[in-house]
């Protein structure tokens, strides 16, 4: 029996001992982990595998959550501006849709029918026709000229400046003042009363951050500063609307980096979920107080002093948390439009962070510098990315088709940086491969092969005598 048939021999021998194929076997539990992870691997149903695979699955899809921007643009100001200039759709039909959800949770409420003209937005907020829409909130004024979510659609959707969107949010914050203390007045009345309250105070919180965005935009910073510090006061509980990181780039903005800090020190807590904009903004933080001095050539003689080793520390846990960031601050990636919501620890969140923060890492000399010598070291500290985790959760599996909802067509998707495989590992498939064909081909057609290695021997042999 030749060296061709052990091979098969021994795996049928194997497989009926051991009821699995041998180079099965090995492909899974040696070379798979090696390729980037086990997704792929198939279990029985209800085995512990099973069960595993089933957690992680319901863990991946509780971190795929999608949050709303928190500095998301104007819908006339800014994005239709851009698709006026351009021809293309900055927001996705699925960006909207949430965007759409967003506004029937936050603006309306099942009292809606009492009075006409919350009735009328109530539809304008379902229907997906822009100029429905806004034909629908001038329906509502004509009923009732202090209708506020009539001028927040206004706003946001047909006033094609800054300028003309804080006009209309001026009105309507006079109008939703009204019938906030209003509804302060009667919610004891009855559970009706305290769920108008409840949409009243949405109305009115909302306006005020828009409003505060419009004055961050047009210069007028410390205003803009003001009325969200005085927001966060206000309105504690509604620390979901993320109001905290409209104040941070606020502050950057005004270099008022011990007032950044302080805002940390509150919202960078481990009970508290994370961001791109906390983590990155505490990394810049840590950089700025050495990044002026920083030198890779001096640092690679002396080693890294202790502040160094810090920022170097925040750096890679910002690159942990959202390993797409660099690439756009670094400019090594074109930005575009954010959208009006974001996946955090996604490409998404990534657009939405650097598109309003780039500015403030130019603006520290240095900075970028030290961040593009030490942050793909984040990756040598995570032998399999998508199995471990360092300081978070294992990166989720589910970014990348989450991001590819939320973002544009013509954006192409930064993924999660692979794991490149060492050489020796393609040099050894390569070589295994061309020895199993060889075996074969010879096992096939042995005179064939036969006079192919004479003439391979002999055309070796005269090279070796030319030389």
């Amino acid at each position: 029996m030749g060296p061709g048939t052990d091979a098969p021999i021994f795996e049928w021998w194997y497989f009926h001992k051991h009821g699995t194929s041998f180079i099965e076997q090995v492909s899974v539990s040696h070379l798979r982990p090696l390729m980037g992870g086990t997704e792929g691997s198939i279990s029985e149903p209800g085995s512990p595998s099973s069960s595993r695979e089933s957690e992680t699955s319901r863990q991946n899809l509780s971190e795929c959550k999608v949050w709303r921007n928190p500095l998301n643009l104007f819908r006339g100001a800014e994005y239709r501006r851009y698709t006026w200039v351009t021809g293309k759709e900055p927001l996705t039909y699925y960006d909207m849709n949430l965007s759409a959800q967003d506004h029937q949770t936050f603006f309306t409420c099942d009292t809606d029918f009492l009075r006409p003209s919350d009735t009328v937005m109530q539809k304008a907020w379902r229907e997906r026709n822009p100029p429905a829409r806004i034909k629908a909130a001038y329906q509502a004024l004509e009923l009732n000229n202090d209708c506020a979510t009539a001028y927040v659609l206004l706003a946001e959707e047909e006033a094609t400046t800054i300028v003309d969107a804080e006009r209309l949010f001026k009105q309507a914050l006079k109008a939703g003042e009204t019938i906030y203390r209003r509804s302060q007045q009667c919610q004891h009345q009855s559970p009706q009363h305290e769920a108008q309250l409840r949409r009243d105070t949405n109305v009115l919180v909302y306006i005020k951050r828009r409003l505060a965005m419009c004055a961050r935009k047009l210069g007028r910073i410390r205003e803009a500063v003001k009325i969200m510090r005085d927001l966060m006061k206000e309105f504690p509980p509604l620390t979901m609307l993320n109001i905290h990181e409209n104040l941070l780039e606020s502050l950057l903005e005004l270099q008022a980096y011990a007032d950044v800090q302080a805002v940390l020190a509150k919202y960078d807590d481990i009970s508290l979920p994370k961001s791109a904009a906390i983590c990155y903004t505490a990394a810049l933080l840590k950089t700025r107080t050495v990044s002026d001095k920083f030198s890779p050539e001096t640092a690679s003689r002396r080693g890294l002093s202790t502040a160094e080793i810090n920022a170097v520390e925040a750096i890679h846990r910002a690159v942990e948390f959202n390993p797409h960031v660099p690439k756009y601050l670094l400019e090594m990636k074109s930005l575009i439009l954010p959208p009006e919501h974001i996946l955090k620890r996604g490409d998404s969140e990534a657009i939405a962070y650097a598109f309003f923060h780039l500015q403030h890492w130019k603006r520290i000399e240095g900075a970028l510098n030290l961040l593009q010598c030490t942050w793909e070291g984040t990756f040598r500290m995570i032998p399999y990315p998508l199995e471990k985790g360092h300081l978070f959760y294992p990166y989720p599996s589910c970014t990348e088709t989450a991001d590819r909802e939320l973002l544009p067509p013509f954006h192409h998707v930064s993924v999660y940086p692979k794991k490149e495989l060492p050489f020796f590992i393609h040099f050894t498939a390569g070589l295994c491969s061309s020895t199993a064909m060889i075996a074969l081909l010879t096992h096939q057609f042995p005179e064939i092969m036969g006079v192919f290695a004479k003439a391979v021997s002999m055309i070796s042999r005269t090279c070796a005598e030319y030389l």
